[in-house]
């Protein structure tokens, strides 16, 4: 600074230089001396300027002020009073997109990187000098226990890289998965790109090392709001509330620092296959406080309970033997439920789904979604059940087949099923009548109906009896023909003797045929004046014998 002091002195006073002391004084030009002092008064106070700015010293890594001088493709020039500019890359002045957001005449601030005052060579640095304040910034935020913006900007091990400040001038904090929220994060990349405000744990200049915390505010921010509710909640209440989590058996509701649990029951009048069909994570909800333990801090919450229950007018809106439409919610093994209203449901049972049809499963008639009408049976509020029919809705087919069909009535149909106690015949559609096997013939011994008939077989029968209530068709084969036995008394009249074949043979006595359907019994005792232990062994099957009529 001696030597940049020396030349300013030479520069701006030649003549004290050429000055040796040696030459002759002027005194006799006293007027011209005191003038000349006058105008020295005036440069000396200019060459003290120049001498303190001459004296000026400048510190490797101090953040000054500067302006810009210039802008051009690669460097900025930027005066910060020394003698020459100092060049600063121009990438250091671009912003996200590249554009430079300086131009000349701009003061900024800058770091001195180097300084050769020898050489009059200075090297600057525009993004140390961000960096150098943003790390001010993490500093006195650390010290104060107070919190501070970044950006999120990437996953890496164990975390989140958080980017405080902008630009080249930003310092990367570590955000660890721990410290994101208050519950496990499922997705930390969807902060990525986001603005999140941290409180800072850990702080080291020297080494760049900024831990940060997300977590730590979140949970003084509840605290606070715990306390609050705390002070506040009451049973009763009705409160808003945001969804913090879902499961199978309901969702949680954060009311402000304190979670209560809306259980799936209690989230509507009506059916809830699932808590997610109702409600999504984040969702802002009116709940009504239903209970609240201040010692354990639980709350139970229900959002049906803001509604009035509906099961309160349903004999009003659903008196007995009125018609309804409802839509199929559900179908067990022994009915169908019906949705009239949200929270309101009836049964239908199998036994109401139809007049004509042995329905086994509800499917059989209606799906899951189907819209009905049915009509009201039953109706009990305490209890919450209403009982509907299917079939009363259309008339009863069984009211007209009784008229339709009265005793006596020969009919012609097809033989729909055979089984072990008779033939069904179809009488018209989801009406089929019975013919008994007793009711097959007079004067055959049927051991099973197949003998006579099969499915498919055209069939021709009489009707014996139609029973609507028990809904039952019975008819009759044999019938078509006259009962032989009516006429058995005239035709074989006590005292007669009659032949015919033996049938069967048994311990007791032995059977004969006298005609189609007509049988008649020797006892034992009767076969002969001695005493006969058993007719077996003394008449075959088909044999004729001749035998007198004792008793019709």
């Amino acid at each position: 600074m001696e030597k940049v002091a020396t030349e300013a002195t030479q520069e701006r006073n030649p003549a004290a230089a050429a000055d040796t002391g040696e030459g002759p004084s002027r005194p006799t030009d006293a007027a011209p001396a005191d003038n000349h002092d006058a105008e020295d008064v005036g440069d000396m106070s200019q060459f003290e300027d120049l001498f303190e700015q001459s004296l000026q010293t400048f510190q490797e890594g101090e953040v000054l002020e500067g302006k810009v001088v210039r802008v051009d493709k690669e460097f900025v020039l930027v005066d910060v009073g020394y003698k020459s500019e100092g060049q600063i890359p121009v990438r250091e002045f671009a912003g996200p997109d590249g554009t430079v957001d300086v131009q000349p005449g701009d003061t900024v601030e800058v770091l001195l990187e180097r300084w050769d005052p020898e050489e009059g060579m200075i090297r600057l640095s525009r993004s140390k000098a961000l960096r150098r304040k943003v790390w001010k910034e993490i500093v006195a935020a650390y010290e104060a226990e107070a919190p501070i913006k970044g950006t999120v900007v990437a996953r890496i091990k164990g975390g989140l890289s958080v980017r405080i400040g902008e630009g080249r001038g930003g310092v990367t904090a570590f955000l660890p998965y721990s410290q994101i929220d208050i519950r496990p994060v499922r997705d930390p990349e969807s902060f990525i790109d986001q603005e999140v405000e941290c409180a800072i744990l850990k702080c080291n200049q020297r080494r760049e090392n900024v831990v940060v915390s997300r977590r730590t505010l979140l949970e003084k921010d509840r605290a606070e709001k715990r306390a609050k509710t705390l002070a506040e909640l009451a049973e009763g209440q009705v409160r808003e509330g945001v969804v913090k989590n879902i499961t199978d058996y309901g969702a949680f509701v954060d009311l402000g620092g304190i979670d209560g649990l809306l259980h799936i029951t209690d989230m509507s009048w009506g059916r809830v296959e699932h808590p997610s069909k109702v409600f999504k994570v984040g969702d802002t909800i009116q709940v009504k406080v239903l209970s609240f333990d201040p010692e354990t801090e639980k709350v139970s919450l229900g959002t049906k309970q803001l509604a009035e229950d509906p099961w309160l007018r349903v004999e009003e809106k659903y008196p007995v033997g009125t018609t309804v439409e409802g839509t199929v919610v559900s179908l067990t093994d022994y009915g169908a439920f019906v949705e009239l209203e949200e929270g309101v449901e009836g049964l239908i049972h199998v036994s109401e789904m139809s007049w004509t049809k042995r329905v086994r499963h509800p499917s059989q008639v209606v799906n899951v979604g189907d819209r009905i009408q049915a009509a009201v049976l039953k109706v009990d509020p305490e209890a919450k059940r209403i009982s509907l029919s299917l079939k009363q809705v259309t008339g009863n087919p069984w009211e007209e087949v009784q008229e339709r069909y009265p005793a006596g009535t020969v009919i012609e149909g097809t033989v729909k099923n055979v089984t072990d106690f008779g033939v069904f015949i179809g009488i018209q559609e989801g009406i089929d009548g019975l013919v008994h096997i007793s009711d097959l013939s007079w004067s055959k011994r049927v051991k099973h109906p197949g003998e006579l008939y099969k499915k498919g077989d055209a069939i021709r029968a009489v009707v014996l009896n139609v029973d609507k209530e028990r809904e039952r068709f019975s008819l009759g084969v044999k019938q078509l023909q006259p009962d032989p036995w009516e006429s058995v008394p005239e035709k074989f009249p006590a005292g007669s003797v009659v032949t015919g074949k033996v049938t069967n043979v048994t311990e007791f006595g032995v059977f004969v045929e006298l005609e189609e359907g007509v049988e008649g019994l020797i006892h034992v005792s009767e076969l002969g004046p001695g005493k006969v232990k058993t007719p077996v062994g003394m008449f075959e099957e088909g044999q004729e014998v001749t035998a007198k009529v004792i008793h019709v």
